[in-house]
């Protein structure tokens, strides 16, 4: 390789994929067709490009000008790009892809895996307290001795409702993620449980798992990202 070909070589530029981005695209439900298309736009950006034509597109990929728009609106369809119209000082329109609904959704699915980890590391360090008392190890999640009435609810939720020790302590590390240590919370989610038919401690896990995942889907906006990851509300079942 000669000096003007190294030249041509570095000008010519590369781009840094994110990581995130290859260890997560399955997830989102982007094949690899799509996962190229998205690296080519992205590649198209890096070079001042925000708007490639199909034929620009096609040039740098293994198929024709309609499928590359095929797959951009499948893309656009899957909440995964947007176009967006911009008008200059000149009131001349122009449009551009945007890739930021994928980094959001990237960002997203990261921060629900973060979840998972932090829950599965926190939840064992109760249920796995078989040499306590339940009642022990309800006073050191609560920091407090429990009340007359408090052991009485316990008690209860073992003898009447006939629910295990591992299931009432999943059910208080629930409550303590969720933000709302207190036995009316706790009641509620064990009542959700038993309603659904829920009785061992993978069971509730997934159960807690999915809802959590469907309130956030319903109540976070796919556009705009608070840094927050909220929770189920069992009291506002």
């Amino acid at each position: 390789m000669n000096k003007n070909s190294i030249i041509n070589w570095i000008e010519f530029g590369n781009i840094s994929i994110p990581n995130l981005l290859l260890s997560n695209y399955s997830s989102l439900n982007i094949n690899e067709e799509q996962l190229v298309m998205i690296l080519q736009l992205y590649s198209f950006q890096q070079q001042g490009q925000s708007f490639p034509t199909p034929s620009q597109l096609s040039m740098k990929m293994s198929i024709n000008d309609q499928k590359c728009m095929e797959v951009i609106r499948e893309l656009l369809k899957k909440g995964l790009l947007e176009i967006i119209e911009q008008t200059d000082d000149q009131n001349m329109r122009s449009e551009s892809y945007s890739l930021s609904p994928l980094w959001l959704k990237l960002i997203n699915s990261s921060e629900d895996v973060q979840q998972e980890v932090e829950e599965k590391q926190m939840i064992p360090s109760i249920i796995e307290q078989n040499e306590e008392s339940i009642f022990s190890v309800f006073e050191k999640e609560f920091g407090r001795l429990l009340s007359p009435f408090e052991i009485e609810t316990l008690t209860m939720w073992m003898d009447q409702d006939d629910h295990n020790e591992k299931l009432i302590k999943v059910a208080l590390k629930e409550a303590v993620i969720s933000g709302k240590l207190n036995f009316r919370y706790i009641d509620r989610i064990l009542f959700e449980w038993k309603k659904n038919g829920i009785k061992q401690v993978d069971q509730a896990m997934n159960y807690s798992k999915n809802f959590r995942k469907k309130e956030t889907q319903k109540n976070q906006p796919e556009t705009k990202y608070t840094g927050s990851i909220p929770f189920y509300n069992w009291l506002e079942k």
